[in-house]
């Protein structure tokens, strides 16, 4: 493998593993924090692409699918954590896994009858739709490099908020010590339903940022919702910090063990998840280091 083939597949990997660390981002906030296994986290992923496609197909404007997905999506998890997810605190996880898996089909019905069983396609924006050259046989989408780059921002912003402003100071708070939070006067019915509401809106957003250089399809966020509970595991639960390592992580493995190793790609993953729990059996950065 020469410089330039290597350093294209290394642009692989981050951009998969960041377009993974924002959906299991989104999982850590809800699995950490609220303590809620939330099954259809990979459902709600399809949804942003879906409506990537929907807005897209009648705006014409990617830049409005994606605040208009982000905001669905935001806006849904409010409605579902004051309905359904409040319900589930302090019960057991069956309880949660019975709820998030109806979850599952009542989007995957909603989303049949809106868009039917077909695959669609989501264009890129006009201006992020050519190929950097290379070489003379060998160009990288520029669409690929400007999600490197919006991951990125995404990344800083969620630790900018979590490690620098109060409303990250409750959250980490919360997931030290949440009676002692109570004490103090701290209204935690509110903080979980914006906290769900933000890993539902990740989600989406993954699924949103993903959708133009992927297919749009019925169950494409199971495999996602696997990945994500791998990273969380990786990383260690509660842990933006560990999701980011342990994104970057499974994108480097997956990216180049289809390079190198094309038999066994598919097991690497999990192979390094045992690897690292061996090791760490907390995770990386261990349990709740938000």
């Amino acid at each position: 493998m020469d410089l330039v083939t290597f350093g294209v597949q290394l642009l692989n990997a981050i951009q998969y593993g960041m377009v993974l660390f924002l959906v299991a981002s989104g999982l850590t906030l809800v699995f950490g924090i609220l303590g809620v296994i939330n099954l259809a986290h990979g459902a709600f992923y399809m949804l942003g692409a879906y409506l990537a496609y929907w807005i897209t197909m009648y705006s014409g404007s990617f830049a409005l699918a994606m605040a208009g997905g982000v905001a669905i999506a935001f806006a849904l998890g409010l409605v579902l954590e004051s309905i359904f997810i409040r319900r589930l605190y302090g019960r057991d996880h069956l309880a949660q896994v019975l709820l998030s898996f109806g979850l599952i089909l009542v989007i995957d019905e909603v989303r049949e009858i809106l868009f039917g069983k077909d695959v669609h396609s989501v264009p890129a924006p006009t201006w992020l739709a050519g190929s950097i050259q290379l070489t003379d046989n060998l160009s990288y989408p520029v669409y690929r490099l400007a999600i490197c780059v919006f991951c990125l921002i995404v990344a800083a912003l969620i630790f900018l908020v979590i490690t620098r402003t109060k409303v990250g100071m409750i959250v980490r708070a919360g997931a030290e010590n949440r009676e002692m939070t109570r004490v103090l006067g701290i209204r935690f019915d509110v903080v979980n339903r914006y906290v769900f509401a933000v890993g539902i809106a990740l989600a989406a957003l993954g699924g949103i940022v993903i959708a133009p250089i992927s297919t749009v399809f019925p169950g494409m966020g199971d495999g996602m919702l696997i990945l994500s509970f791998v990273v969380v595991v990786l990383g260690g639960i509660g842990s933006v910090a560990g999701a980011a390592v342990g994104a970057l992580l499974i994108g480097l493995t997956d990216t180049f063990g289809k390079v190198f190793f094309p038999s066994v790609a598919s097991i690497l993953i999990y192979v390094l998840m045992a690897a690292v729990l061996l090791w760490r059996p907390n995770g990386i950065l261990g349990r709740r280091e938000v």
